[in-house]
């Protein structure tokens, strides 16, 4: 009975981590601490004289409770509210002021600060259950699951945090904010200019000044002036008209007009509404080089074999449509990007334009003229029926309108050799042919010879 006694009085004295020697820690504590670990020394019963002590501070038992981990953490605050929160902040960042650069203890108050601010930002925007789609001025907004993904709300300009917040992005202009700024969006979804007006503006940056503007934005009428006050006026180089900095990021954008007029591809500054609509028209065959600027082709070699190229295709489709080997083989979707290859030689789009200056269409489009070539000229015995025989020379090989060599009739499509057609005449034998047919069947009769 007495060693279970003295068991209980050594472990009370030496292994209570309330009964510690005071430390700094402890100190900074205040009075109520250390009345408290007097209060429960003064509560242990006194041992009988001549009883040892069992206290060897020499042999403190290393338990793990040298650690203070009964203490307050440094910046550890409680809060429940958005003022308590902004409250806790403001004294964790006085901690982090107090304690030395560059410790341990200052890097865990930066972290509790950082959970601080999080917690404060989820509170301004709770994470209720949000439906997936909204749909507000022809933009559907679908409700997005990704988490580590940063953007920008074009709303109210400020991060999204993917962890703690819900956001929405447009299907059709990939417009992207906040749940909480739903609502207050005044811009209508690009896509629908597009669907109903698919056409770009072929003036170089046709400046109308702020005046025609009343010195507004052209997009929010926000109050704008160059001297910055109260907001920045930027132009677009696109529409020439001045933005506030809200409409207006400074997002740069190939120009289609300087690309169809100069040959300039180099991007400059747009604002927000121009971007989304350049990027969405980016592959819409909507130039006609040859109607905005028909000397484009006597200065860029790439155009003119691009042409060449293309007029070739135009000449292999009946081929394909007629051939159930070349249908089922599907040769035609090898331009499925670029659909109006196979439908004219005239329209481009901005997307074209820039493949072509850097030399990655005309090697597609070789490749691609090469592949349909041998499919008519080699593997297809049906396709080679379909050849021509010069009716000039009559000799030579079979021949095909999109040969290098050969000469296209427009009126009957017949085709001869180049050298042949032009050495004897301009006029196609078959087209003189068809006239003469034409012409007997149309003469009048003679007069009856028995009569």
């Amino acid at each position: 009975m007495e060693y279970d006694e003295k068991l209980a009085r050594f472990r009370q004295v030496h292994l209570n981590p309330f009964n510690k020697q005071l430390g700094p820690w402890q100190h900074e504590q205040g009075p109520g601490k250390e009345a408290l670990q007097v209060a429960s020394e003064e509560a242990l019963p006194e041992l009988p004289p001549g009883e040892p002590e069992f206290r060897c501070p020499e042999r403190v038992m290393d338990l793990g409770l040298s650690e203070d981990h009964f203490a307050r953490p440094v910046g550890l605050f409680l809060a429940s509210d958005i003022q308590q929160l902004r409250q806790a902040i403001q004294e964790c960042k006085q901690v982090i002021l107090e304690l030395p650069e560059h410790s341990e203890k200052q890097k865990d108050a930066v972290v509790r600060l950082i959970h601080l601010r999080l917690k404060l930002q989820e509170l301004k925007d709770p994470s209720e259950d949000e439906p997936n789609i909204r749909v507000l001025l022809e933009h559907r907004f679908y409700k997005e699951k990704s988490k580590s993904v940063k953007q920008t709300c074009d709303k109210c300009h400020t991060v999204i945090w993917g962890l703690i917040q819900t956001w929405y992005t447009c299907t059709g202009c990939y417009y992207r904010c906040h749940s909480k700024c739903l609502n207050l969006i005044s811009k209508p979804c690009v896509r629908s200019k597009v669907s109903h007006q698919a056409e770009y503006e072929l003036n170089i940056c046709p400046e109308a000044g702020l005046d025609s503007q009343d010195y507004r934005c052209a997009e929010c009428r926000a109050p704008i002036s160059l001297r910055g006050v109260p907001s920045e006026a930027r132009q677009c180089d696109y529409t020439g008209q001045y933005y506030c900095s809200r409409c207006h990021w400074n997002d740069l954008a190939v120009i289609p007009a300087r690309v169809v007029h100069n040959w300039d591809f180099e991007p400059r500054k747009v604002s927000r509404g121009s971007m989304r609509y350049l990027a969405l028209m980016v592959s819409r065959p909507v130039l006609r080089l040859r109607e905005i600027n028909p000397l484009l082709f006597n200065y860029v070699e790439e155009l003119v074999e691009i042409r060449k190229l293309r007029q070739d295709i135009l000449l292999m489709k009946p081929y394909f449509i007629t051939c159930r080997e070349a249908m089922a083989a599907r040769l035609l979707l090898q331009l499925q990007h670029r659909q109006h290859f196979v439908e004219s030689d005239e329209m481009y789009s901005v997307q074209d334009l820039l493949d072509a200056r850097t030399g990655r269409l005309g090697c597609s489009l070789a490749d691609t003229h090469t592949l349909f070539a041998k499919h008519i000229k080699l593997d297809c015995e049906r396709c080679q029926a379909k050849g021509f025989v010069c009716e000039l020379c009559r000799e030579g090989d079979v021949l095909f309108p999109f040969d290098s060599h050969t000469s296209v009739c427009a009126d009957c499509s017949a085709v001869f050799h180049r050298d042949c057609y032009y050495d004897n005449s301009t006029t196609c034998p078959r087209c003189a042919r068809l006239t003469l047919r034409k012409q007997s069947l149309f003469q009048e009769p003679g007069p009856d010879v028995d009569a």
